[in-house]
């Protein structure tokens, strides 16, 4: 029915001047008086017989019957849905809110799944399943309205009748657990190195990471694994690591979701620890943004094209290469929910700066009511074959309470560790929040001796609204030497080298990173995070911490600098580093420089593809502790229609003899997987490298398999069988296939999700009658987003019945299809997605003399509209 007004709108600008349904609509617009409005057919024929029963159109009414409608409940999207319509009378009490002349008939089912207190309204209550009473009259001041040429149903309901519910709050009925379907998501990078200098070698770098799934209903069953190898002249290895296989489901009446496999218990009160067994905990993405309480963001400096490495509790969690200068990266796929990152930056000419990111930001306060849980009954997991792998339970309850307060406390057991915390949490208004807690534990080391110790946390938060501020201050104090986490009672030694960790090819070196000593424990630690935005002038950031431990002087210490801002459109930055771990000689010390200049804004464009090309030039520069200067300028930007094809290319300069170097790479994100490639030069042209990537998903479906970007854990399949090749709005690359379906990564769990086809796209042969629609997807699902497409040839119709045209006003279906379209005074209707031959079923009354069945045949020329003649029989 959406598509009856591009129809005619088509029609008129092909074809004689028709009367469109808005002009209808004029002639058709009712005069005051007190008689029911009555249309005389002799208005537009002389012959009565020649123009159909407009009885409806003269109640200013549509045709009752099944819409698929935008539900909208007090301005709010719910959902599409298929509602029925009831014709009304339109006087009266039940007379509909609009001039459509019908009433969508809601259940009490319905009404009660969109949050409506229907016990509170006897006409409600009292009423039927699936009986359809009079909204209006059951609740006073409702108000259901149509809105026919958007296809949008408006219910607008006292806020007195609805269950008390929180602001963006969708109720659960509307969740989609999605399709059943396999997945696979994939990684891959390498890089192919060559020294030409004296006594230098050849080296070849590979990385692959493999997610696996299968969803079936509302479970979801997941794997990870990785694949490390490093060949070369003198040596190769390679190293192939299962990380974790789980299955996983949401449990809805405890707005928690359940876990079976391998995963991460959570660290709002305990060290985050790595297990395989069974965890269930509360899920906040099931809560509305209205009743919501973190993976961080990393900084760092590269002298050169360089591999960064970050790992989490012995894992590598993300492997990418960068271009000199500063970096950031926050797009770090989440793994465990707290253990310090271990940051490893490797320069081109093989020397590595490696630091930690401490990660253990933990949002305590809750809203009052609020009860967050978890519990877990596992086996610690390890890679490690310097640990135990013990078995331990946990368990952690989060209170809100009035007035601000949230308590909460949680306990840890296994056979060589006790522990119980207990604390409180106050937001102190203009203070800023705070929480403070206490840990007890109880632990027996690899020594068999047993240790008693407890730990003091205090966190401090306070953002200042006026002057952009944003202070969290983190203090750790291990008030005794005796106390211990249970992941320390974990190893099978007092000390040692975990060379288990290390994935270079030369195991026999080891270093102070891959050193533990349960002897010393860790004292105090202190984290200061200050983020300050100064206005017009920019934004600064500090970062620091620092972690001391018992029976040595050895600190590990982090302090990061930062000023960014931008300039007539050009963005500048400056920072600084500063780290130390425990055992290393020296600070690592780094300042950057960094300047973006938009070209773009100032090139002149001759077409309107090129004027959304983003072009910058860029310079940086970079000092260390040694005074080894780097500088780099480049230009970088994107190409193609959707920019999904970036580029980025680099002339650099070391000093202390390095001398120049260069890189040049290419980016390009495709509907069916991203690929990239670059090339690196340095030391004068003794150094080069080819690194690599490709990367995407696969699905398979009931409906094929569909290739597509990089999956996220919860995704959406487009379905419009029969429009290939047709864009999705705001996801640049993604097309669907020659199918008609397409793969849209990472979706927003338990929120509405808008997807929209690009319908200036589309062939000449492809109408879809409605090209958007919505999702609220569960956590892990694949979603289904259907678009009906017909595909077929467009044809104007000259229908005659009897010798004469079919009557003004008449409605013709194709085949077996719900979609009507409307002759005009000549007998001549405009059809869209036709196959070669079909049957067309007109209709302007009730009697049997008032319908007719027509047979047409289009020739095989590839016309955009082609005539037909058909006699109705």
């Amino acid at each position: 029915m959406r598509n009856q007004l591009f129809m005619t709108r088509y029609y008129s600008s092909v074809a004689k001047p028709v009367l469109t349904p808005l002009a209808l609509a004029i002639a058709l617009a009712p005069a005051p008086g007190w008689a029911e409005n009555y249309f005389n057919p002799a208005f537009l024929s002389d012959d009565p017989s020649a123009v159909a029963d407009l009885s409806t159109f003269s109640r200013n009414a549509l045709a009752a019957g099944m819409y698929r409608v935008d539900v909208y409940l007090n301005n709010t999207f719910l959902a599409t849905r298929d509602i029925a319509f009831q014709a009304v009378k339109t006087t009266g009490k039940s007379a509909p809110t609009d001039d459509s002349g019908l009433r969508a008939c809601l259940t009490p089912e319905m009404l009660k799944n969109m949050g409506v207190n229907t016990g509170a309204f006897p006409l409600l209550a009292k009423a039927a399943a699936g009986s359809c009473p009079d909204l209006a009259s059951a609740i006073p001041a409702a108000r259901p309205r149509f809105d026919f040429a958007q296809q949008r149903l408006d219910i607008s309901i006292p806020q007195a009748a609805m269950v008390a519910s929180a602001r963006g709050y969708i109720p659960p009925q509307y969740w989609d657990e999605g399709i059943n379907a396999l997945l696979l998501n994939y990684t891959f990078t390498g890089a192919n190195s060559q020294d030409r200098s004296p006594g230098g070698s050849a080296e070849n770098s590979y990385f692959l990471g493999l997610n696996s799934g299968l969803n079936l209903g509302a479970w979801r069953l997941r794997d990870y694994s990785t694949w490390n190898a490093n060949s070369g002249d003198q040596n190769s290895d390679s190293d192939w690591q299962h990380i974790s296989t789980y299955l996983e489901r949401d449990v809805v009446f405890l707005q928690g979701e359940l876990t079976a496999g391998d995963s991460y218990t959570p660290s709002a009160l305990f060290d985050s620890l790595p297990f395989r067994g069974l965890q269930l905990a509360s899920d906040d993405n099931m809560l509305p943004d209205s009743m919501k309480g973190f993976a961080p963001t990393i900084h760092g400096i590269a002298r050169s094209n360089a591999q960064v490495t970050i790992r989490q509790n012995g894992y590598i969690i993300n492997q990418r290469y960068v271009p000199p200068g500063a970096f950031t990266i926050n797009d770090l796929y989440p793994t465990a929910a707290s253990g310090d990152l271990t940051v490893e930056v490797k320069e081109s000419d093989g020397s590595i700066n490696r630091y930690n990111v401490p990660y253990s930001a933990v949002p305590i306060l809750q809203r009052e009511g609020r009860l967050k849980y978890a519990a877990t009954v596992a086996e610690y997991r390890s890679d490690s074959s310097q640990k135990e792998k013990v078995k331990f339970s946990q368990a952690t309850l989060i209170w809100g309470l009035p007035h601000g307060f949230t308590l909460y406390g949680g306990t840890q057991l296994s056979s060589h560790y006790h522990a119980l915390a207990i604390g409180s949490g106050a937001n102190l208004g203009d203070w800023g929040a705070v929480s403070l807690d206490v840990t007890q534990a109880t632990s027996t080391l690899a020594d068999n001796n047993t240790y008693q110790g407890q730990s003091l946390r205090f966190l401090y938060a306070k953002s200042l609204a006026q002057s952009g501020t944003n202070l969290q201050l983190m203090g750790y104090r291990y008030s005794t030497s005796g106390f211990y986490t249970l992941d320390d009672t974990t190893w099978k030694r007092m000390s040692g080298y975990d060379d288990d960790s290390r994935t270079d090819s030369d195991k026999s070196r080891p270093e102070w990173a891959d050193y533990y000593n349960l002897y010393y424990t860790r004292r105090g630690k202190v984290q200061l995070d200050i983020n300050q935005q100064l206005g017009g002038l920019g934004s600064l950031f500090i970062t620091g911490s620092q972690q001391s431990y018992w029976h040595t002087d050895e600190k590990d210490s982090l302090l990061q600098v930062g000023y960014s801002d931008t300039l007539a459109g050009i963005a500048w930055s400056v920072s600084y580093n500063n780290n130390k771990s425990a055992g290393d000689a020296e600070r690592d010390q780094i300042f950057a420089l960094n300047i973006s200049v938009p070209l773009s804004q100032w090139l002149q464009h001759d077409d309107e593809v090129t004027r959304h090309h983003n072009v910058y030039a860029t310079f940086s520069t970079s000092t260390d502790k040694q005074h080894n200067v780097t500088q780099n300028a480049g230009l970088s930007g994107t190409l193609l229609d959707e920019n999904n094809l970036s580029y980025n290319i680099q002339q650099g300069y070391q000093n202390h003899g390095i001398g120049e170097s260069g890189s040049a790479s290419l980016e390009y994100d495709g509907a069916k997987g991203n690929a990239n490639i670059g090339y690196n030069v340095s030391d004068n042209g003794d150094y080069q490298q080819v690194n690599y990537g490709l990367s995407g998903g696969l699905v398979a479906h009931a409906h094929g398999v569909t290739l597509s970007q990089p999956l996220g854990n919860t995704n959406i399949l487009i379905a419009a069988p029969g429009a290939a090749n047709v864009g999705v709005v705001d996801q640049p690359g993604i097309h669907t296939d020659a199918r008609g379906y397409a793969v849209v990564p990472y979706a927003t769990t338990y929120r509405q999700n808008r997807m929209a086809l690009d319908v200036n796209a589309m062939a000449d042969d492809v109408d879809i009658d409605d090209a958007v629609t919505r999702v609220v997807p569960t956590e892990g699902a694949l979603v289904l987003a259907r678009f009906k497409a017909r595909v077929g040839a467009r044809a104007l119709v000259t229908l005659n019945h009897n010798g004469k045209p079919v009557p003004f006003g008449a409605t013709v279906t194709v085949n077996d299809r719900h979609a009507e379209a409307i002759v005009d005074e000549a007998g001549e209707v405009y059809l869209s997605g036709l196959s070669a031959q079909g049957i067309l079923h007109v209709r302007w009354g009730n009697l049997p003399d008032q319908q007719c069945v027509a047979s047409y045949h289009l020739s095989s020329s590839r016309q955009i509209l082609s005539r037909q003649h058909a006699e109705c029989h």
